[in-house]
């Protein structure tokens, strides 16, 4: 769910973003960064850029990403990389960008793209103690390294105007059915306010780097292992950010799944109980950015392939039922966590 300058309302005015990104071309990019592909091709799933397989000639495949033209800035994307190689030197398992004569990111045919080693594994299986514990220990130093230093050029997280920004979005844009839209409005900005209030309940919060979209499609489990991959979306945040997707269930449910990640977690990095505020805030948050990310990427021809549903009232019926019950969520206290174990 990106963060995109670019008016929504006019966008659809514009070319498609990857217009002319043909595979002839993906293998012609491809050898100019010196490699030799051998035209073999496999589009990856991928909506907010373009990630293909690409096959070498006398060597494994790599994975080719070509960013969304106008997302980033190249120092943005650059700190991205850098920030993954960081991790992968620390001993961390990061599918980090191919460093070619020392470049990472290169730009050519009004495209910039980045090479990745292919990396293989499947979603891990949550609320699995075994497997949450490992996530948790390997979570905890990606944290370390990331509270190093922050990032320069990437967002905040906690910014006010982010979550007002997305409801403009889908108003102003009137994506919303007539009839529904009042009651959007008003259902938004109570949210709104109740995040506002939540935030302000948790104090001040340490804000770290991290990798930002830490859902269980970005892990990838192999040998009973975590490796993370698509740092696409790594920003300056708070810690619980990377961790409140790994949980689900009933309340009970998940104050088990954190205990077990947490347990793990802060043996290499400390964690800090009023993050637990944040939890349904940033929830709320994510299903508002999720709509309106819908709405600014709608020029792109593979958006209504993909979303057909997006302008369907009975989609928009149901957002407004789930942000109804996740500002109930708001009004509840947050979950239960005991301490490190001494």
């Amino acid at each position: 769910m990106a963060l995109d300058s670019r008016d929504p309302n006019t966008a659809s005015d514009a070319s498609p973003p990857f217009a002319g990104l043909s595979p002839d071309l993906i293998c012609d990019l491809t050898d100019r960064t010196g490699l030799t592909t051998d035209s073999r091709l496999l589009a990856l799933n991928s909506y907010e850029n373009r990630v293909w397989q690409v096959g070498l000639e006398d060597d494994s495949p790599i994975v080719a990403k070509f960013y969304r033209p106008g997302r980033w800035s190249d120092e943005a994307i650059l700190e991205e990389h850098a920030f993954a190689i960081e991790l992968e030197e620390a001993g961390l398992s990061v599918v980090a960008p191919l460093k070619i004569d020392g470049q990472t990111l290169f730009e050519s045919d009004g495209f910039r793209y980045a090479l990745f080693p292919r990396r293989g594994g499947h979603a891990p299986e949550l609320a699995h103690e075994p497997t949450l514990r490992v996530i948790g220990r390997a979570l905890g130093r990606l944290h370390a390294v990331g509270a190093i230093r922050a990032f320069e050029h990437r967002p905040n997280l906690i910014d006010s105007s982010r979550g007002r920004e997305a409801v403009e979005t889908l108003l102003e844009g009137h994506w919303i059915p007539a009839h529904l839209e009042t009651a959007f409005a008003s259902l938004s900005e109570h949210l709104l306010e109740a995040i506002e209030a939540t935030w302000q309940r948790a104090g001040t919060i340490q804000s770290i780097r991290l990798h930002g979209d830490c859902h269980p499609g970005n892990i990838l489990w192999r040998d009973d292992q975590a490796h993370f991959v698509d740092l696409d979306d790594c920003l300056n945040g708070p810690a619980v950010q990377d961790l409140w997707m790994l949980i689900s269930g009933e309340r009970g449910d998940r104050e088990t799944q954190l205990e077990w990640l947490l347990e793990e977690y802060t043996r290499f990095h400390a964690f800090h109980p009023a993050e637990l505020h944040l939890i349904e805030p940033l929830r709320g948050l994510r299903m508002l950015h999720y709509q309106a990310w819908l709405a600014r990427r709608w020029h792109d021809p593979a958006f209504p392939r993909a979303f057909p549903w997006f302008n369907d009232g009975r989609h928009w019926e149901q957002v407004i039922q789930q942000l109804r019950e996740q500002l109930d969520e708001l009004q509840q206290a947050p979950l239960n966590w005991f301490g490190p174990s001494s």
